[in-house]
């Protein structure tokens, strides 16, 4: 019997990792969708210095959106993790970033100031979450029942 509970248990974990990768791919992918509109609406506009910065400043307004923080300040927090913020992010988040990716590639199309911008992608981001949160479905979540 206990080696039937275990190999369940196995089984149950095995698949939380499967979905977990499965949402960080899909994030990196709309990051793409993400890079694009900024490649094609704000590098036009900017100068050689600014262009250094512009793709962490936009990943950064939706890290602050989603974190509350940038990645530096994680990186600070957590000097003895390996890899960033999102890869340390939960299955919900990953959804809600991946969401954040496009709405903030359109608002970046439609001309929307950042500051406007982060205010949208938080409220956004608070919403979603929310309602993944309370979602028991397993696709959805990580096990937890908050």
């Amino acid at each position: 019997m206990y080696l039937i509970k275990e190999f369940q248990r196995l089984k149950v974990e095995e698949q939380k990792a499967l979905e977990w990768t499965a949402k960080r791919e899909l994030a990196k992918v709309n990051y793409h969708i993400h890079t694009d509109a900024i490649k094609e609406n704000i590098v036009p506009t900017l100068s050689e210095e600014q262009l250094k910065f512009v793709y962490a400043d936009e990943a950064d307004l939706l890290n602050v959106a989603l974190f509350g923080k940038t990645a530096a300040q994680w990186r600070e927090e957590n000097p003895d993790k390996k890899g960033n913020i999102r890869d340390y992010a939960t299955i919900e988040q990953l959804l809600v970033i991946a969401n954040m990716e496009s709405l903030n590639a359109y608002l970046i199309e439609q001309q929307i100031p950042q500051a406007e911008r982060l205010k949208q992608l938080n409220n956004m981001a608070r919403s979603q979450l929310r309602v993944l949160q309370q979602t028991n479905s397993p696709l959805l979540t990580d096990g937890r029942k908050d």
